[in-house]
């Protein structure tokens, strides 16, 4: 099989490159390469040049790593566009999925708009008031990914901090989520297809004193950093089996209610009382072979190889299935619509008299 694999360039190949894009796009080029197949990174940058590649590459899959162009998050979804435009297989979520999760205030309107549990939110954008949700509360920017813009400091206790949080992030963004602090464990839930993995857990408990249990851009992106140390996943989480069964049932309601596909992760905290509460939908999370979901996967019994090879698997299986709905005879007709036919008949029915087996003559 012929298969590219997109990243965003400016990231992969930058005078101080994102080493993690690198090494993830490694561990899946090797991993696809030991089963037989031949692997082309394709770089996506703004210029568009890239889609010129893809097109005419006559690739038999696009396997997307590309999580933005350029660094920014909000064309994460651009990218998939085009895949589709071009029906060309892709893994991974469509860019109405990428495109709600990313928008946190939209995606937490139809979660608890469905019935999900939802921490109270609110979303200021530059010249509108201060809106509060209750404290502790935490201040993200409204469509971005990987935990970006978040530090201690995105945890106010009162009106002050938050105006202090709100001010500073509005500067550089032009919205902002403020959503009520959930405190308790929080938790990650792996699907993949249909399967909802084993949860994982955060262990914040080697938190210095006086620091909010919270997953922060460092947490993830700074090895060996102080919050990087204190948030440490495990997995299989220990919990309740009672609590256990309502965390996989919300999170396969919310991968279900934004029309999540292939593979993706919903991140929740579990408050004192056992209950759930949905903090972000990641339609595109990070598939290295050390990081989470593919530990979850682990432990679901299927290794890295094969993980790569599920979700490449769906991605051919979702290309398929498109081609059989695309069916317009059927759509016609469940629209009340009488079918065309394919051919102009010129002679209508007065045809039939002239046929070669016809003994009757005409009028």
């Amino acid at each position: 099989m012929k298969v590219a694999l997109l990243l965003d360039g400016a990231a992969a190949y930058a005078a101080n490159p994102d080493r993690l894009i690198i090494g993830t796009a490694e561990d899946i080029e090797r991993s696809l390469v030991a089963e037989g197949n031949t692997v082309t990174w394709i770089p996506v940058y703004q210029d568009g040049k890239w889609i010129d590649k893809i097109r005419r590459g006559k690739f038999d899959l696009a396997f997307n790593m590309c999580e933005g162009i350029d660094g920014i998050a909000t064309l994460e979804s651009s990218v998939i566009s085009v895949l589709e435009l071009f029906k060309i297989p892709f893994t991974g979520a469509s860019s109405y999925t990428t495109s709600i999760c990313l928008r946190k205030p939209l995606i937490n309107a139809i979660l608890e708009k469905s019935g999900l549990p939802i921490p109270r939110f609110a979303t200021i954008s530059r010249g509108d008031p201060l809106v509060s949700v209750g404290f502790p509360a935490i201040v993200k920017p409204a469509a971005e990914d990987a935990s970006l813009g978040v530090e201690q400091r995105s945890v106010v206790r009162n009106t002050r901090q938050l105006a202090e949080r709100v001010e500073a992030m509005l500067e550089l963004w032009t919205d902002v989520i403020v959503q009520r602090y959930i405190d308790g464990r929080e938790v990650n839930v792996g699907i993949l297809g249909d399967t909802v993995l084993p949860i994982s857990e955060i262990d914040f408990r080697k938190t210095p004193p006086g620091r909010w249990r919270i997953v922060t851009y460092k947490s993830k992106w700074v090895t060996g950093s102080e919050d990087d140390l204190a948030a440490v996943p495990r997995c299989p989480a220990k919990m309740p089996v009672k609590v256990a069964n309502e965390v996989r049932r919300v999170a396969a309601a919310a991968w279900k209610m934004v029309g999540g596909f292939g593979y993706g992760r919903v991140d929740m905290r579990i408050d004192h009382d056992g209950r759930p509460w949905i903090l972000e939908v990641n339609a595109n999370p990070d598939i290295m072979h050390n990081a989470g979901f593919a530990t979850m996967a682990q432990v679901a019994g299927l290794e890295y190889a094969a993980l790569i090879r599920s979700i490449c698997e769906l991605g051919l299986g979702r290309s398929r299935a498109t081609v059989e709905r695309e069916n317009w005879a059927l759509v016609n007709k469940l629209s009340g619509l009488e079918p065309e036919p394919t051919e102009l008949d010129l002679f209508g029915d007065v045809g039939s008299a002239f046929s070669p087996t016809s003994t009757s003559e005409p009028n």
